[in-house]
């Protein structure tokens, strides 16, 4: 289990976790990315950028 960068909480990150992979902390809705396994650090989910089409 880890711990949330925001509040703290426990976030499960699953049985096969994948750098990349984007989880949601059930307690404040912050995304996290899994930036690294063995052993697992979060780091916060980058903010989707609006696409203006240049």
């Amino acid at each position: 289990m880890n711990e949330c960068l925001e509040c703290g909480a426990t976030v499960d990150a699953g049985d096969d976790p994948m750098v990349g992979e984007i989880l949601a902390c059930a307690a404040c809705g912050v995304e996290l990315e899994i930036t690294q396994v063995g052993p697992i650090v979060l780091g916060l989910a980058p903010e989707i950028e609006e696409d203006w089409g240049e």
